[in-house]
């Protein structure tokens, strides 16, 4: 009897496996969440318990179809992202085609923009030197005129103090010519 507790019969292993199966799809979310979260020991229990349940037999046909699975799994993987790849590769050239061509309109635009800017300087360049020698000759002109304005003025008024010696003169000597004209008549 005691060698026979080790043993399970195929219908007890069976029932087993159905209540692991049904447990384990219950708890399928919540082992999701955790599943990143699995240590090395835990690792070798779920083996040990896969060798339990499956035999030693079973184990390399599992390990055999799950590495069928996982290289058809990678296969079609890279099948999709190749296609994705092709299928975006005219995209891709179409938006870098479109990227070079907004990257030269936009140089163009900037060297126009630069040689009006540059022409539009010398210009301001040219008008300021144009209005710098006509302010300096207006400057040249008035002085020239304030001058002319003072000597004619200087001149005025030695004419005015001429006139006014001249009158004052004539003004004092007239009363004496009045009188010489007097006698002179009267002679």
């Amino acid at each position: 009897m005691a060698g026979a507790s080790f043993f399970i019969s195929k219908n007890d292993f069976d029932c087993r496996c159905t209540e692991l199966v049904c447990i384990f799809v219950e708890n399928f979310e919540k082992m999701t969440l955790h599943m990143l979260f699995i240590s090395g020991g835990e690792i070798v229990l779920v083996m040990m318990l896969a060798l339990l349940f499956f035999g030693s037999k079973a184990i390399p046909d599992i390990a055999k179809t799950l590495g069928k699975g996982m290289r058809e799994f990678k296969k079609a993987t890279n099948e999709i992202k190749r296609e994705f790849e092709d299928n975006t590769g005219d995209f891709k050239r179409e938006i870098n085609d479109i990227r070079s061509t907004v990257k030269s309109e936009t140089k163009k635009i900037s060297q126009d923009i630069d040689q009006v800017s540059s022409k539009m300087k010398e210009e301001a360049n040219k008008l300021n030197k144009e209005v710098e020698h006509i302010s300096a000759e207006a400057e040249r002109t008035t002085t020239q005129l304030e001058k002319e304005v003072e000597d004619a003025s200087t001149k005025v008024e030695k004419k005015t103090a001429n006139l006014e010696q001249e009158i004052n003169e004539v003004a004092s000597n007239a009363p004496l010519e009045a009188e010489d004209e007097a006698k002179n008549q009267k002679l």
